[in-house]
């Protein structure tokens, strides 16, 4: 176990988060237990953090790439993919969103549990801020992500993205109708009494 990791447990899987690394909240186990991943489909997982979705993903997947800007989050969750016997699964690669991949890469599920809450600037300078900061909207990443996803997914793929009701969860549902989606939320779960987080699919 790394030094200075906790220990996050989820059903049967046991993950250390190293310190600048996204711990698992509301958000990543909402995400999780709504997971609907089929028997040999192929699955991006981006801003794997500790790699949860990716782990869990695995079971059912033929193959998994997770993604991260993060290089500690990276470095852990390979480490989590050992702990759990999924490591031959899983492909890991540092980048930013799809930077890092192909033109040519393609696959039937993408995973994103995006940064999602208004911040400033400057809270995206740090590595555990990357994770949750999406700048003074909560939509910077978000955006960026419904632009480019449609280019990654096989012909019947599809799309799960978390994100807040303080980012604007009608605004992402008529921006993948824009990039010829149809968005829907599957699962929600209110956090106060002003903010609910809420799990959207979306389909080709």
């Amino acid at each position: 176990m790394h030094l200075s990791a906790k220990r996050v447990y989820f059903s049967k899987y046991v993950f250390d988060v190293w310190e600048n690394v996204y711990e698992p909240a509301e958000d990543s186990f909402l995400f999780a237990e709504n997971l609907n991943v089929q028997e040999a489909e192929t699955v991006l997982d981006l801003g794997t953090g500790c790699g949860i979705l990716g782990i869990l993903a695995a079971e059912k997947a033929s193959s998994v790439v997770s993604v991260d800007v993060n290089p500690y989050a990276i470095r852990c969750a390979k480490e989590n993919a050992e702990l759990n016997d999924v490591r031959n699964k899983i492909y890991y690669v540092q980048g930013d969103l799809f930077t890092a991949l192909s033109e040519s890469f393609k696959v039937d599920l993408v995973l994103f549990n995006a940064p999602y809450l208004p911040a400033d600037e400057d809270e995206m300078e740090s590595w555990i801020g990357r994770a949750w900061a999406g700048g003074a909207t909560g939509r910077q990443v978000i955006d960026r992500f419904i632009v480019e996803a449609p280019n990654y997914l096989k012909q019947k793929g599809r799309i799960f993205l978390m994100q807040s009701t303080l980012a604007g969860v009608d605004e992402t549902l008529r921006k993948f109708a824009t990039y010829g989606m149809s968005g829907r939320v599957v699962a929600e779960c209110s956090l106060q009494f002003f903010e609910t987080i809420k799990l959207i699919e979306a389909k080709i």
